[in-house]
Parts: structure tokens; C-alpha cells; sequence
């Protein structure tokens, strides 16, 4: 029983079927990007992401002097 059973493992049928390639799956690119949107590459977003904050954070800063809530020191 053990002899047929090497045979079978040792026979050119079963290495021809294990040979044979598998289909490859098309790899899935999305069809949304930021780079297609905006037309500019990882560097030059976050180069716009810091002028922006920047821009945020001295609009904050104008708010609160005119509002009065911060005065600058030499306004004493």
C-alpha cells in the first residue's frame, strides 16, 4: 500500500499539475487620488498643509487683538 502511494508522489502527473500557474489577480489601483485632484505630489501638499496652519493660526491671533482678549506689551 505504502509502495503505490510513493509511486503516486513520485509520478510526473501529479509534479505537472502543481506546475502549472496560477491566474494572477490584477492588482486594484484606485480610481480617487490626491495627487490626480490636486495635481501635486506628497512634499508639495505638506508644504501647502504648513502655509495654510500658518495662515489659520495668524488669523487666530488677529481675532483675539481686535477682539481684546490678548494685548501686546508695548500697547501699555
Amino acid at each position: 500500500m505504502l509502495d503505490n502511494l510513493r509511486d503516486q508522489a513520485s509520478s510526473s502527473q501529479f509534479y505537472e499539475e502543481a506546475a502549472v500557474p496560477a491566474r494572477r489577480e490584477e492588482v486594484h489601483t484606485p480610481k480617487f487620488s490626491l495627487d490626480r485632484l490636486l495635481g501635486v505630489n506628497a512634499q508639495q501638499r505638506f508644504v501647502l498643509a504648513l502655509m495654510l496652519s500658518f495662515v489659520v493660526c495668524l488669523l487666530g491671533v488677529m481675532f483675539l487683538l481686535v477682539m481684546g482678549k490678548i494685548v501686546p506689551p508695548f500697547l501699555y
